[in-house]
């Protein structure tokens, strides 16, 4: 068990925002559930939390109720190894939700997604900073991000 969880609040749909996420990734699991007994905010029976794993780490989702709701403070960053990867899990993630600028979006329970390739971090951390600034002028332009296009800027080919 890892020290520290997310916990992801729902509404009352936790059964199928579970099964959304590890659907979207490959290495992914549902390790338990419990649910809502007598006298509690929710009818008995229902799903109270469901704990799963998604790439290696532990998540724990709680339904609920309607008392709170994500916010763009907080996000998940999926690093990506090429911009096939980019591609597949946007398309996924996205469906239902919203597309945000940079690579970022709201899937369709309203959690705020980064989908990164992990050759721009390594471009961001280069010692040259202005082509890290042509390539940051070109990603502020993208809502999905697009690795060639980020790599021709970096490399002044725009």
């Amino acid at each position: 068990m890892q020290k520290i969880t997310t916990c992801l609040w729902f509404d009352n749909n936790i059964e199928e925002a579970v099964s959304f996420y590890t659907s979207v990734f490959k290495n992914s699991k549902i390790t338990g559930k419990t649910h809502y007994g007598e006298n509690m905010p929710l009818p008995k029976g229902t799903v109270l939390t469901m704990s799963f794993e998604i790439e290696g780490r532990e998540f724990l989702g709680l339904n609920g109720g309607p008392v709170f709701k994500f916010s763009e403070a907080i996000s998940l960053v999926v690093n990506c190894e090429n911009q096939e990867e980019v591609d597949t899990i946007w398309n996924q993630l996205l469906e239902g939700g919203q597309p945000q600028q940079c690579g970022w979006l709201k899937d369709k329970f309203g959690l705020s997604w980064q989908v990164i390739p992990t050759e721009l971090l390594k471009l961001q951390t280069s010692n040259e900073p202005e082509k890290i600034n042509r390539m940051m002028g070109a990603m502020m332009q993208m809502v999905k991000l697009d690795m060639n296009i980020l790599k021709k800027a970096y490399h002044g080919e725009l």
